[in-house]
């Protein structure tokens, strides 16, 4: 009677313990599954805000939401080209501009966004960045500093290895972004496009010869002051193809009327 007693108090001990564990391996799965539905922050750079809150719930994902914030994306590097009232090749006028087109580029990026997802397929926001326009010329020349007009001087028989004649800008685009679903590979096809507004920071010549060495001057080298725009931007993950223009003319002067300028490129990161 002792013996059955006992093992009766040994089975239902054990049994205790085994469904007390139970209890425990339950409660510590549904903390496991409490903590992955808990939002996580992460850096991301090149395709999205450098610190970006993400959810794994797709009920808010379908839902609008501000974004934004730091960032480090839309990297345009490529081709700049000049074009003279609707030609690629310059009037008597503005000759003395001939460049490598091999050689005079762009490049761009944007540090900051804010805007308005209103869908998981499309979002508008506004950015800044900046904006460079690197002109290599062809002639060994010299623009003046502190003119009325664009006034240059012939620097035969000094030959300059380079000669780049660039304009800096701060750049704020509004972008209204489409893009697909996710595919199987988790990427995704974008096309962003909108106007942008750009202010001048400086003008800036540089140039390389054996008689002078290295030689830097900076001026506004009637370069606008504001200018204004449009950019499109396709592009399949962090990677597309882009092209500027804008619409007023590039210098101040008036016997560059007509002078605009283009571009044309690569793209790293879309988002």
């Amino acid at each position: 009677m002792k013996r059955l007693i006992l093992t009766t108090l040994l089975v239902s001990g054990l049994a205790g313990v085994m469904a007390k564990g139970a209890f425990a391996q339950q409660d510590t799965v549904v903390k496991d599954t409490v903590i992955k539905k808990k939002a996580k922050y992460t850096i991301n750079i090149g395709g999205g805000n450098l610190i970006t809150k993400k959810t794994d719930s797709l009920d808010k994902a379908k839902k609008g939401r501000f974004v934004g914030g730091i960032t480090f994306t839309r990297v345009d590097w490529g081709f700049s080209r000049l074009i003279d009232n609707g030609s690629f090749n310059l009037s008597p006028n503005n000759d003395f501009l001939d460049y490598k087109g091999g050689k005079t580029s762009t490049f761009s990026f944007d540090i900051l966004q804010f805007g308005y997802r209103f869908n998981p397929n499309f979002k508008v926001y506004v950015a800044g960045g900046f904006d460079w326009t690197l002109i290599r010329l062809r002639k060994d020349i010299t623009i003046a500093k502190n003119t009325n007009e664009f006034v240059y001087t012939d620097q035969s028989p000094v030959r300059f290895s380079k000669n780049r004649f660039s304009s800096s800008y701060v750049h704020i685009p509004l972008n209204f972004e489409f893009r697909t679903k996710e595919n199987s590979h988790g990427k995704r096809f974008y096309l962003v496009l909108g106007p942008e507004v750009s202010f001048l920071l400086n003008g800036k010549i540089k140039q390389i010869s054996a008689e002078r060495g290295k030689e830097k001057q900076y001026d506004s080298y009637h370069f606008q002051s504001a200018r204004y725009g449009g950019t499109v931007r396709f592009g399949y993950g962090g990677l597309g193809l882009f092209t500027k223009y804008y619409f007023n003319d590039m210098f101040t002067t008036e016997q560059q009327a007509g002078l605009k300028n283009m571009s044309f490129g690569v793209t790293f990161g879309l988002n």
